[in-house]
């Protein structure tokens, strides 16, 4: 079979280019995004009460909506947010591979199920079902030069009417989402000193303006009737200016005289809400994300958003300006531009190598068809199997180069010893190499393929990042092997010659580099002559080689023991993140101006480009408060920085600066490099109370819990931003006194309801858009406590009667935000390990001091990417010893022997060793790279036994001694060996030295595999002799019958071999 394709060189040539061909196409086609879609599926429940607090809104609303969603098809865990504004955000995780439409859908379906339970207020106002789009691919920013003309709502209603349209009609945007909630409203300022003059009740206002605002359906004239026109009769519906809301009448007086709501209120067209102020280089600034759907193009999302972008500049007003505060092409770019400079350069030097090693061109040009026929024929698979081109599969092909080389590196070496060895043209030479050496292609080939096999059984987000990386290796060697069997044999028949033919092997030329090939022959020769001599010393010491492999595995098993572990390095993305808390209780405005304060330190860094700040939110738990901030720091290009430029060390100089300024802690973060694990990078989970007990209670085991984990030396830093201390009153109601006057609670309340906390009226049309119409009492009517004695309420006996003489206002404390995690209240923890130790050493802290700390009833669930590392820690040991084991079973199926392949296998503590020893030096932790790269090293590591193994076996079925068998084995063998490990090692030197975008991922990869090749070339070509010997012995022992082919042998020899 094989042999057709060395004399149909037409054929081998076209399976080629048809690879080619296909994978081209599938180039300019296939998605390209950043990451796979890595993040597990989550669904968002989003509700409003308006003016309860925190407490209530978890009690009334999270509860009946949790109790329901609890338990829904695929749910991991949930977790949700109450807030004082009234607002409540309820996230619920699902399985990594669920259809996110059918979550929502099943998520929808147990909310309406509830909706009964809670407030009618709530419904009123809208319980909202969403999916969670994770991948944010640009963040926009539009602001203004003049603070007087264009201010914050005006900016974040610009863009929701001109912009966000266009920006959620390009395909593959699954969402616009414009950080604020200053949606256009008409506010109705109620004044209830006029209200109580004029004996009138909030409740009677907002009747009054339903029944004015409204849309109606009169009909029309004349139809079905003898007339010869109908006439439509049109109402003019719903008001949408602030004049004519001034207008309506309230009350018609006895004296015939009309009472308009602007004698009893100010109307304003203002904001929905006024929790949060934004500020972009201290302008007034609004801004929008915009989210990916999973398998879309982000390159043509982010061109076409550029586009529109452009277009809408050309219409802003005078004064008004776009910033792209981030954008994942310039990462994505960046990255790609990186890891495609890292491919041309491992070609290069991978092909130098084999240059100097084959010193022929004919020779070398061979394995440089090769290459590109694998890696572009990769690209067709991809899109088969639906993955995407992204920093994973491009990190796979980089390292495919080395490895894909081989197979050709090692049919090409073969041609060329055998014609040199035996002045046999390169056809017939072919044919006969190829008869030696197709098993060993195959065997190699099959191993390669079956590492990455037990890969496909990994769950979770780990498994998405093992496929995609692993596969797509496994696809460019099974390409690079049908290339080895088809294309390179053809090749080598029809390019090869023998120049030394009658001159013997490495016949010497005048010339620099025939004298340089002469040299280099020489010296490798004199390697060879003595690698040949320390292994027939290790053949008959065998127990020293033993001793060798028990103290290597000894000590790889060590370094593994000994290593941080982590999950995805976070990359340098430009972007440093903060979130800031004020004492508990601070209004808007204190917080306003602690983070000017801090403003102004970080504009003096060195690295600063742009600052984006957001104050009223909590950005760890995406909730509304006053007390809190966020920020988002913009990076100067990498080079221009200064002395200081990984953001980790930017974030942590910027910690120091800021503590500072009194009354305020800051704490920033570096950009997540995966997004939907959680705003921040480092470690999350959530302390969990479950007895259910005093919210103060919670946040004094979390306080404590912390002030342990800080006496770590493993924790750099650990917080929380939940704080029960927040200044409140309780509203004590005498009851019996209202019963007295007649006063109904729920009307007492529902008044108090609508003059602190705004009520929803009535909506209405403008600019093509819904808005609300929201009544409240004017500023100076609720500014503190003494403002109780101007509320009146009225009784069954429509009198007025002071609110206070019913109600007394005792000071409490109590939480800005409540948290529940999985039915119970919590608090989120987050943090980051100290530097010099991994999360996976933070990890192991938080579960020592958890054990020592927490009371009894108090317990933590992980969250976030640090749930994910916990999980892929403990699949990451199975994995590899089950691509061990495929390993294993294949070489047995092969050898027909289940002692011969451990002498392949036992060479895998060997690049071990060198993984963990490197990465340790590096101070790099055992991360996903380093994992998927070691697995990928098992394969490697057998090709390179397999390599003198299947020689060995060769020959010592043809009846050559054992040890002979082996040595020879190994002369043979040690310069394809030697030089396709350098070729690949050359190979990744590229990524070692990088920096900038994506530079820990390569170093990671570059690093570990490095070091694993580096340590299982060198210790393995002693080894594997010594084990082949070892275990061929054992074989033979068992079998009790000659091994060897006898029918080649002469009698006296076969009579010798029974003996």
């Amino acid at each position: 079979m094989l042999r057709r394709f060395i004399e149909r060189p037409v054929l081998s040539t076209v399976v080629s280019i048809i690879l080619l061909l296909l994978g081209g196409l599938s180039l300019f086609t296939l998605p390209v995004t950043l990451f796979p879609d890595i993040a597990p599926p989550s669904v968002q429940v989003t509700a409003l009460y308006p003016g309860a607090n925190a407490e209530v809104v978890a009690r009334s609303v999270a509860t009946p909506l949790e109790e329901a969603i609890n338990g829904v098809e695929n749910m991991t865990y949930m977790t949700s947010n109450s807030s004082n504004d009234g607002s409540m955000t309820l996230t619920v995780y699902f399985k990594q591979g669920t259809n996110p439409d059918i979550a929502s859908v099943n998520v929808q379906n147990r909310v309406s199920k509830a909706v009964s339970q809670v407030p009618a207020e709530v419904v009123q106002a809208g319980i909202s079902t969403q999916k969670v789009q994770n991948s944010i691919i640009m963040f926009v920013a539009l602001s203004s030069d003049d603070k007087s003309k264009y201010d914050e709502l005006f900016l974040e209603n610009y863009i929701k009417i001109n912009l966000i349209p266009a920006i959620q009609r390009v395909p593959g945007v699954g969402q616009a989402l414009v950080f604020g909630t200053k949606d256009y409203s008409m506010r109705i300022w109620l004044k209830p000193d006029r209200l109580t003059a004029n004996n009138l009740s909030p409740q009677d206002v907002l009747s009054a303006i339903r029944d004015q605002n409204l849309e109606a359906a009169p009909g029309r004239l004349g139809q079905s009737s003898k007339e010869v026109y109908e006439y439509v009769l049109k109402y003019k519906g719903k008001l949408n200016q602030g004049e004519e809301y001034e207008n309506m009448i309230i009350k018609a007086n006895s004296d015939g005289s009309m009472l308009r709501l602007k004698d009893v209120a100010r109307v304003e067209f203002g904001s929905y809400t006024y929790s949060t102020n934004a500020r972009m280089d201290g302008t007034p600034v609004s801004g929008f994300a915009v989210f990916q759907t999973a398998g879309s193009n982000a390159n043509d999302i982010l061109k076409e958003c550029e586009r529109l972008l452009k277009d809408f500049e050309k219409t802003l007003p005078k004064g008004l300006k776009t910033t792209i505060m981030y954008n994942s092409k310039e990462f994505l770019d960046a990255s790609i531009d990186q890891v495609t400079e890292t491919l041309v350069i491992a070609f290069i030097l991978v092909f130098i190598v084999v240059f100097i090693f084959l010193q022929d061109f004919r020779s070398t040009l061979i394995p440089a068809i090769a290459v590109p026929v694998a890696i572009i024929g990769t690209f067709f698979f991809m899109q088969l199997f639906g993955f995407t081109i992204n920093l994973l599969t491009l990190f796979a092909l980089v390292l495919a180069i080395g490895v894909v080389v081989d197979d050709a590196i090692v049919v090409v070496e073969a041609v060329h010893s055998k014609m040199e060895r035996t002045n046999l043209p390169a056809r017939v030479a072919t044919v006969q190499s190829m008869s030696e050496i197709s098993g060993a292609i195959i065997s190699i080939t099959l191993v390669m393929a079956a590492v990455f096999i037990p890969v496909g059984f990994m769950q979770g987000p780990a498994g998405v990042f093992y496929r995609q990386f692993a596969f797509t290796l496994a696809i460019a060697i099974l390409i690079s092997a049908i290339n080895a069997l088809t294309l390179s044999p053809a090749l080598c028949a029809l390019f090869l010659k023998n120049e030394h033919a009658g001159e013997g092997e490495h016949a010497r030329k005048k010339g620099f580099m025939n004298r340089f090939y002469a040299g280099f022959n020489a010296g490798f020769n004199g390697i060879t002559n003595r690698y040949i001599r320390s292994l027939k010393f290790l053949v008959r010491r065998r127990w020293v080689a033993i001793t060798a492999l028990v103290l290597i595995a000894a000590g790889a098993f060590f370094l593994v023991k000994k290593a941080p572990t982590g999950f995805i390095p976070t990359e340098d993305q430009g972007f440093v993140l903060f979130a800031v808390n004020t004492p508990p209780g601070s209004s808007l405005e204190r917080t306003h101006e602690a983070t000017l304060k801090i403003d102004s330190i970080i504009q003096q860094d060195p690295a600063y480009n742009h600052l984006y700040v957001i104050d009223g939110l909590n950005f760890i738990s995406n909730a509304n408060a006053s007390p809190y901030a966020a920020g988002f720091m913009r990076l100067k290009n990498y080079d221009e920085r200064g002395p200081v430029k990984n953001p980790d060390q930017i974030a942590a100089g910027l910690i120091g600066k800021v503590s500072q300024v009194k009354g305020a802690n800051a704490f920033f973060f570096n950009f997540p490099t995966v997004q939907g694990f959680g705003n921040v990078s480092g470690f999350e989970f959530m302390l969990q109370d479950r007895t259910n007990g005093p919210l103060d209670k919670l946040g004094g085991t979390a306080w404590q819990f912390i002030g342990a984990l800080m006496q770590r030396p493993e924790i750099g830093f650990a917080f929380t931003t939940f704080a029960a201390g927040n200044p409140q009153y309780t509203i004590e109601v005498d009851y019996a006194k209202a019963k007295q006057l007649g006063v109904s609670v729920s009307e007492l309340m529902q008044t108090m309801q609508i003059y602190y906390g705004s009520s929803f009226v009535t909506d209405f049309n403008r600019f093509g858009k819904y808005y609300r119409v929201m009544a409240q009492a004017d500023v100076a009517f609720r500014a503190d406590i003494n403002s109780l004695q101007g509320i009146y309420v009225k009784n069954n006996r429509g009198e007025m009667v002071p609110a206070n003489t019913m109600v007394n206002l005792k000071r409490v404390y109590g939480p800005e935000t409540v948290t529940r995690n999985n039915l119970f209240n919590a608090v989120t923890i987050n943090g980051s390990p100290k530097p010099g130790f991994s999360t996976g050493d933070a990890i192991k802290a938080i579960e020592e001091t958890a054990k020592k700390v927490l009371p009894r009833g108090y317990s933590y669930e992980w969250t976030g990417v640090t749930r994910e590392e916990i999980k892929t820690g403990n699949q990451q040991a199975f994995i590899f010893l089950l691509s061990v084991l495929f390993v294993y079973f294949l070489l047995a199926a092969q050898y027909e022997s289940y002692i011969l392949p451990l002498a392949v296998i036992l060479t895998v503590p060997t690049g071990v060793l060198g993984v963990f020893a490197f990465i340790g030096f590096a101070g790099i932790d055992n991360n996903i790279y380093v994992q998927i790269g070691l697995i990928m090293l098992v394969g490697l590591l057998a090709k390179n036994a397999i390599l003198i193994v299947e020689y060995a076996v060769q020959r010592r079925r043809s009846g050559m001694g054992l040890i002979d068998a082996a040595l020879e084995a190994s002369r043979l063998r040690l310069r394809p060996i030697l030089m396709t490990s350098f070729a690949f090692i050359v190979g990744l030197l590229p990524l070692v030295f990088t920096h900038g975008a994506s530079a820990l991922g390569n170093h990671s990869i570059g690093v570990s595999a490095i070091g694993g090749m580096l340590t299982g070339v060198i210790l393995g070509v002693f080894l594997i002799p010594v084990l082949f010997v070892i275990f061929q012995y054992l074989q033979e022992k068992v079998q009790k019958r000659p091994v060897f082919d006898q029918t080649n042998l002469p009698d006296a020899e076969i009579a010798a071999a029974k003996h």
